[in-house]
């Protein structure tokens, strides 16, 4: 399925929750001297103009960063995320939005790595064309689960994944589950990030995903925003983001943060947040 194109959605409140975690993540990563490697399994294009047609189909960032970006000043904890949005937008006046491979490569050292995958034939031509043949980033032109598990470990051993597709089929759920267990058995002492929607009561398959990955026996953290009250039937009402091998401390961060983010990006009075330490099943 090479349908979904991600500059519909650029900026939403999912890309907000997604980006402030991998930031945050990032930075943990960046406590020490020692090199490490970032890797995406479902790139897109790396950067995604605003103003632009896609965008304004649905403007979903209208309810996204634009709310964050007029109190950027006031979010001290997402330092790092905010200023890889900043250095797309000289003029301070928000016109691009980065993507996941920019959000992390506007982190990385010299000595870090940058891994991305993307299987959709324009996606990849813009993505690299995003990366100006940057010596740190290397770009696979495959599919992001098949690519997981034949990257990892990679080199440097330290590192990340965001595991991160868009669920347009039924099967990536499973998917999900099967290239995590695989790689996290080549790679152990890799984190890794999975993002997910969360869907109406009818097409929602999150809790069955999540249930199946806590058997898998990995230490595992779940944070999840939803910025109004889940449907009975389709629509997505939030997301969520599940972390395994997470930081020391990390879960007291996220109940600094998204608190404050759920309450800039409630569409409704109905907007909750749940955080959640996991205990194995394995």
């Amino acid at each position: 399925m090479l349908s979904y194109r991600h500059a519909f959605h650029a900026g939403n409140h999912a890309d907000i929750l997604k980006h402030a975690v991998i930031s945050l993540l990032i930075d943990q990563l960046k406590q020490k001297d020692k090199p490490f490697c970032y890797l995406d399994t479902h790139s897109g294009g790396g950067c995604y103009d605003l103003t632009g047609e896609w965008a304004n189909k649905k403007a979903e960032y209208l309810d996204g960063i634009a709310r964050l970006w007029p109190q950027r000043d006031k979010w001290p904890a997402l330092k790092s995320y905010i200023e890889c949005i900043a250095a797309l937008n000289n003029d301070n006046t928000l016109h691009y939005y980065p993507g996941s491979p920019e959000i992390a490569r506007a982190q990385l050292r010299e000595q870090d790595r940058l891994i991305l995958m993307e299987l959709h034939n324009n996606e990849i031509d813009i993505l690299r064309q995003h990366m100006h043949r940057d010596p740190r980033v290397t770009l696979h032109h495959r599919d992001g689960f098949e690519g997981v598990v034949a990257l990892t470990p990679p080199t440097p051993r330290r590192g990340l994944v965001l595991i991160d597709p868009p669920y347009e089929l039924k099967e990536d759920y499973d998917r999900v589950v099967k290239s995590l267990a695989k790689a996290w058995r080549r790679w152990p002492v890799g984190m890794y990030a999975v993002w997910y929607p969360l869907l109406g009561k009818e097409a929602d398959r999150s809790q069955h995903m999540l249930n199946e990955c806590q058997k898998l026996g990995i230490p595992m953290l779940t944070v999840e925003l939803s910025v109004q009250a889940q449907s009975p039937t389709w629509g997505m009402h939030g997301s969520g983001m599940a972390i395994f091998n997470p930081p020391w401390q990390f879960e007291q961060q996220l109940q600094k943060l998204v608190p404050e983010l759920c309450a800039l990006l409630a569409m409704t009075p109905q907007a909750n947040w749940v955080i959640k330490s996991h205990n194995s099943e394995g």
